[in-house]
């Protein structure tokens, strides 16, 4: 599934040490807003679309190393190229390379494609058919899902966005960003440039 929650409710119930059953709506609502942070600190997602489907992208012309320019085409998450069909202008053509290299043998998907030599698109649209996304939600995306996901349940518990207690030192405040240990958990997986 596309933008999947990246826990399951009893996962983060385990993980809040619940028991009971009273909460489940506010817990499965934490988990879905904590996987969307996850996704909008990554600006990316972690699940796949079920089928292949249809997208357009923008190729961007690149030179490299002197050579003929090349025509890259920044894409969504791809981890499989069994149903992949890419069509420039009404003509189905097989991608040159895939972005970064060796990308799926270390877990992650590529990001870009390089049309073969002689392909022109004029400026126009890339039509690529796959199925999107990522074989698997790695692991370390559904402990930060859970880390956050944790942290957005007890805010109900930070009135005015304060936890801890000023007598006691230890007072802080809630900052309206993913946590800090999440941020780092979340530091390899962030996409950098855009999507075409």
């Amino acid at each position: 599934m596309w933008a999947p929650d990246y826990a399951e409710v009893g996962e983060l119930k385990s993980y809040l040490r619940i028991e009971d059953d009273v909460d489940d709506a506010q817990v499965a609502s934490a988990l879905t807003a904590a996987s969307r942070s996850v996704d909008q600190h990554c600006r990316r997602q972690f699940g796949a679309t079920e089928a292949p489907e249809l997208r357009h992208y923008v190729a961007l012309r690149r030179r490299a190393h002197g050579s003929s320019p090349l025509l890259v085409v920044p894409i969504d998450d791809l981890m499989s190229v069994d149903d992949l069909i890419v069509d420039v202008d009404g003509v189905e053509v097989v991608p040159a390379s895939y972005w970064p290299l060796n990308a799926t043998q270390n877990g992650k998907p590529w990001t870009r494609l390089t049309l073969p030599a002689g392909v022109s698109c004029d400026g126009g649209p890339v039509a690529i058919t796959a199925t999107w996304g990522w074989a698997e939600v790695p692991d370390t995306i559904k402990a930060a899902a859970l880390l956050q996901a944790a942290r957005v349940f007890k805010r109900q518990d930070a009135p005015f966005g304060v936890a801890g207690s000023p007598e006691l030192g230890s007072e802080l405040r809630l900052l309206a960003k993913v946590d800090p240990d999440v941020a780092v958990m979340l530091a390899g997986y962030t996409r950098r440039g855009g999507v075409g």
